[in-house]
């Protein structure tokens, strides 16, 4: 009876304790889930807006290059924008080292910062890395000095460097570092500074979005010049003055480098146009910014002129000869995009050609163009439908002699353009699952390589292994397309604290990669993981979320009135989600998401529409005066139209005259498709010129508006998450984001 009763009780007890690790088992996997369902939805919404952000960025940059092609040059519009085109001025190199002379400046007593002397040694190499690690500043004498050898340096490189490895060396590749000095310090502490034993390529992306843009140049730069033959620099899509006009870098050479950061950044163009394009290591790894397509050929890459490339956002122009017998400057891509077939790949965003002859344009003023602008350059990506279709049917309308043109003739201007498809893809592009080549109409340029690419590319250039950057990876690094693609990015915390690692890869004589992951701020490192993707990154992602739904709020609003045939204000929940992703289109978990974005909730589970969209508002002087729909589109655009300020700024003084304020809304006005009147404009106007002064300073101008919620580490330092011009409901959810 004992022994029974001991049983029994024995069995009740193993009985429990296995219900209790069922339990346990099942909560920890939920809770595994759930963590696991953050942490994508988190990085899905930074990646989204971080590409939405670069779409809008060429969308502009098209824009403002279908005005220059279609006014007249003596319009007010085309003189605010054209100094930004004229980067394939005719000058010899000779006449340029004199525009960048230093030897005028003189270096005051009282600099306390590092000192240089030409041809560099190692040792001042070094003490640049120290002297910017105790946040000195080299002096402008030494930097347009500094700047004018790597530009010689450069000069003297193939389009393609091939180096080798050997028993006593591994190469040392980085990939994305945007500006993080704390990053780059951090490698050369655990991996060791450059030098004949240690050599290195850095994989593009110096600059922008980080605060330390220009002393990152300074030190690889420097090292260039020490060891040209063990320090390897391509270039990324980052080093392009207007892609550096919108995320920073050119502001950052301004600021500190007020006196002569114009000649500065003008150096800086014609040394980017200078940087390699692609390193290979052993003939058999290939190292490049972006990617690859289905057209990338190495041999076309190692012949062209790559310093004609000063933007891959645009072809340089050829020099053809006018029915007067001069020759004069046309863009390559004017005469080619009506070979449809050959070009059926390249999304709508890239190059469009300007609409009949430009003599049929005199006096022509920028509300003229409002309609074809409207059908052109700011046409919506929809589907993958192209414009192409629009810019063959206006050709044959206004070129009659266009369908004349011999086969022979358009194959030549096929080759034309091919080597500025190529430096495309190169620096744009990205892989993705799936077999075959489409358009990364994400990002707006470059494409979508799948496997089956890869595989082709690497038989045909007898390779085994591509090393990309170019993407922000949670682990600073990912392999694909079986093993033979590696993407690597050196830039941690790169959305905000704890969002990623940074990683570099080291690579002996069997090619073998071996992976080396850090984390730059000493912070995060005690972080733990939990911790580090659902604490504050997902903070931090929420804050960035909520700005894009104001930023929408009218498309929101006149959605939910659908649901709510009453107007009483109120909607359910599932109404509310539905909306949500309908406008969005970010395919988040919304219901998920409902307790951290609206806090607004009735009794029955309804949500108070009008009282969430209440909880944001922006803050700012003066604001009041100016009408709801402006505001919602100033802040919604923001980040296009300080790009617009800083080209209209062309003394780069941070100030803009009255008169160029309002030719810069027309510009966004067109751009955006929108009407804005010029009394809202000049309501605007006296709102922030509190001073009376009669000029807008630019910093104020963009600080004025803000969301009162918005204090992350995103809106101290990274501009690319502040309001794109590109809408978000434009972005199909892809797998591929």
């Amino acid at each position: 009876d004992f022994t029974l009763k001991n049983i029994t009780h024995h069995f009740r007890y193993y009985n429990s304790a296995l219900r209790a690790a069922v339990l346990i088992q099942r909560w920890y996997r939920q809770y595994v889930a759930r963590t696991e369902m953050r942490r994508r939805y988190t990085w899905h919404i930074f990646q989204s807006i971080e590409y939405s952000g670069e779409q809008a960025q060429i969308k502009l940059y098209n824009f403002l290059g279908y005005l220059m092609d279609n006014f007249t040059p003596s319009s007010n519009e085309r003189n605010l924008i054209s100094h930004i085109f004229r980067e394939n001025e005719v000058c010899r190199d000779t006449e340029w080292e004199r525009y960048f002379c230093y030897k005028n400046i003189e270096v005051p007593e009282i600099y306390s910062g590092p000192h240089l002397t030409f041809p560099l040694t190692v040792e001042q190499a070094v003490g640049l890395v120290e002297a910017f690690r105790n946040k000195k500043q080299l002096h402008s004498r030494y930097l347009l000095q500094l700047l004018l050898e790597t530009w010689k340096q450069l000069r003297v490189l193939p389009n393609i460097n091939r180096i080798s490895t050997c028993q006593s060396k591994e190469i040392t590749i980085c990939g994305d570092l945007h500006g993080q000095l704390e990053d780059l310090l951090l490698i050369f502490y655990k991996n060791g500074m450059p030098s004949l034993e240690k050599p290195y390529v850095f994989n593009g992306d110096f600059v922008d979005r980080g605060k330390d843009s220009i002393e990152i140049l300074i030190i690889l730069f420097a090292f260039l010049l020490v060891y040209p033959s063990d320090v390897h620099l391509n270039r990324g899509n980052h080093e392009d003055h207007m892609v550096n006009l919108r995320y920073g870098f050119t502001k950052e050479v301004l600021s500190k480098y007020k006196m002569h950061g114009k000649r500065i950044l003008r150096l800086l163009q014609k040394i980017f146009s200078w940087l390699p394009l692609a390193t290979v290591i052993d003939q058999r790894v290939l190292v490049l910014h972006g990617g690859i397509s289905d057209v990338t050929d190495l041999s076309l890459l190692t012949r062209l002129d790559r310093h004609n490339y000063v933007s891959a956002l645009r072809p340089p122009k050829r020099r053809k000869e006018s029915s007067a017998g001069t020759s004069i400057d046309s863009d390559m891509d004017e005469d080619i995009w009506s070979n449809r077939k050959t070009f059926q790949r390249r999304p709508s965003l890239m190059f469009p050609r300007p609409l009949g002859d430009r003599c049929s344009f005199h006096n022509r003023s920028l509300q003229d163009f409002s309609d074809r602008i409207k059908l052109t350059v700011a046409e919506d990506l929809d589907g993958g439908k192209q414009t192409i279709d629009y810019f063959e049917t206006s050709e044959k309308e206004t070129s009659p002699s266009a369908s004349s043109e011999s086969p022979s003739s358009a194959l030549q201007l096929i080759q034309q353009f091919l080597p500025a498809l190529q430096i495309l893809d190169l620096l744009w592009s990205d892989p993705m699952a799936q077999d075959g080549c489409t358009p990364n109409e994400v990002r707006g340029g470059g494409c979508y390589w799948g496997p089956d690419v890869t595989e082709d590319f690497l038989n045909r250039h007898n390779l085994q292994l591509i090393i990309r950057s170019h993407e922000c990876k949670q682990e600073g690094y990912e392999f694909c397309h079986n093993r033979k693609v590696l993407t690597l990015f050196s830039a941690s915390n790169y959305y905000d604290v704890g969002s990623n690692r940074g990683a570099y890869v080291k690579l002996g004589p069997d090619l073998v990669p071996y992976m080396v992951q850090y984390q730059a701020n000493s912070m995060t490192r005690e972080l733990s993981v939990r911790q580090r993707y659902i604490g504050r990154t997902e903070r931090s992602a929420l804050k960035v979320l909520r700005e894009q739904l104001f930023a929408h709020k009218s498309d929101l609003i006149s959605a939910f009135k659908k649901y709510d045939s009453d107007n009483t204000g109120f909607v359910s929940l599932n109404d509310w989600a539905s909306t949500l992703e309908s406008v969005m289109r970010l395919g988040l978990p919304w219901r998920m998401l409902r307790t951290q974005l609206a806090t607004t909730k009735s009794s029955d589970g309804t949500i108070n529409y009008h009282e969430w969209f209440s909880e944001l508002a922006i803050k700012g002087a003066n604001t009041d005066v100016i009408f709801s729909g402006l505001l919602e589109t100033l802040y919604r655009h923001r980040s296009t139209l300080e790009t617009i300020f800083r080209i209209v700024d062309t003394d780069n003084s941070g100030f803009i005259t009255m008169e160029d304020f309002r030719q810069t809304w027309k510009l966004l006005s067109v751009y955006l498709k929108m009407e804005f009147t010029d009394e809202a404009i000049s309501d605007l106007a006296v709102a922030i010129d509190s001073n009376q002064d009669g000029s807008i300073d630019i910093d104020e101008f963009m600080e004025a508006f803000r969301l009162t919620d918005k204090k992350s580490r995103l809106e101290r330092g990274r501009s690319m998450f502040m309001g794109t011009a590109t809408d978000l409901t434009k972005l199909d959810t892809d797998p591929n984001v």
